[in-house]
């Protein structure tokens, strides 16, 4: 039988999730979930992770399509956009920490107005409240007390969000329908969610889906037993192996050997530092044997690869990272690498046909 090693499943995590293009809907069904970053070097997360996915994909098009698709930005285990047919999975959601009756009443006041103006604008909460107060923001700064309010009921499956102007949310109420709340339906839900993650990020090491599972939490609070039980039972759930000493989870229909699993040895590819192939870094070290850092928010003098570095993947390895810059309208790379720069042809072909790429998604290039 064909042996499952380090390669095996290296080659298995390139090819089923950087599968052939296809169009916008039909990659975030099949990915499940697009984490979102509001960082632009040179482009969004969420647009870099579906450049390699969308044909013919353009920075922004997920924006610009969001309000005419089935899709949603919503939490699961971070923020990012997810098919609407996911979001039963997760409401109506429970919030960690509950709001005082002072804050219930003053979210009470805010949902009423959205309801009453169909779509709201931050800016328009702000001018119709005085709600002046200021709490720490997720990064360290500071939120508008009003706009932490229009969080939190997005969070809570109140409000949804029906598309961005100019990047910011744009909000209108929602009412989920109601849900069977019996332990054997809770229990189906979070074995939902776990195989949702599972199959974003397979094949994953067990420390990753214990990690995963916690981070569900952000996505299903209110059902953190289910999952933490769930995640007990991925041995007889997912198919799996143990090698030097760590067991690896994939789902239970798939095959590491299988000969579908193909990957173009000719081709290069630099991902964004929150793509499903590269977002967990404890993977990312036991397939490549190198630890990627993501270091937009290191102090710039105390970077190694750089503010918003790619990885560089070469047909199957990692080898090494781009920061991308355009200045004058160009896309101007700066390269690293973990070893000795490949030299020959094939190489700088598949390099400059990945630039070119990058830089028609940018829009720069025809």
């Amino acid at each position: 039988m064909p042996v499952i090693d380090h390669d095996a499943l290296r080659r298995h995590a390139i090819a089923r999730t950087l599968f052939p293009p296809t169009t916008l809907l039909k990659a975030i069904r099949r990915l499940g979930f697009v984490q979102a970053d509001p960082m632009r070097a040179p482009a969004r997360a969420q647009d870099l992770i579906l450049m390699q996915r969308v044909q013919d994909y353009r920075a922004g098009d997920l924006e610009r399509r969001y309000a005419r698709l089935p899709l949603e930005e919503d939490c699961l285990v971070n923020y990012g956009f997810l098919p609407r047919e996911h979001l039963p999975l997760m409401h109506p959601r429970t919030a960690k920490r509950p709001w005082d009756a002072e804050t219930h009443a003053r979210a009470a006041e805010v949902l009423a107005f959205v309801r009453e103006k169909k779509h709201a604008h931050p800016a328009d909460v702000l001018n119709a409240f005085s709600h002046h107060g200021r709490v720490a923001g997720y990064w360290g700064g500071e939120l508008n007390a009003s706009t932490q309010l229009l969080d939190g009921l997005h969070y809570r499956g109140l409000l949804r969000v029906v598309r961005r102007d100019a990047g910011t949310r744009v909000y209108a109420a929602v009412e989920h329908p109601p849900q069977d709340d019996s332990p054997d339906a809770r229990r189906a839900r979070a074995h939902a969610l776990l195989d949702l993650v599972v199959s974003l990020y397979a094949p994953l090491p067990s420390a990753t889906l214990g990690y995963l599972t916690t981070l569900l939490n952000y996505g299903a609070f209110h059902l953190r037993e289910e999952t933490r039980a769930a995640c007990k039972e991925a041995a007889s759930r997912y198919a799996h192996v143990k090698i030097d000493g760590e067991r690896w989870f994939w789902p239970a229909d798939e095959s590491p050997t299988s000969r579908r699993h193909r990957v173009d040895l000719e081709r290069v590819r630099l991902l964004a530092p929150f793509d499903p192939l590269v977002w967990d870094r404890r993977r990312f070290e036991r397939l490549w044997g190198w630890a990627y850092r993501f270091e937009a928010y290191t102090p710039a003098a105390r970077r190694t690869m750089g503010h918003y570095a790619l990885p560089m993947l070469w047909g199957d390895q990692m080898i090494g990272w781009a920061n991308l810059k355009v200045v004058k309208e160009r896309l101007v790379p700066e390269l690293g690498f973990v070893g000795t720069r490949p030299r020959d042809a094939v190489f700088r072909r598949a390099l400059d046909e990945e630039l070119h790429r990058m830089s028609v998604f940018l829009g720069l290039e025809d």
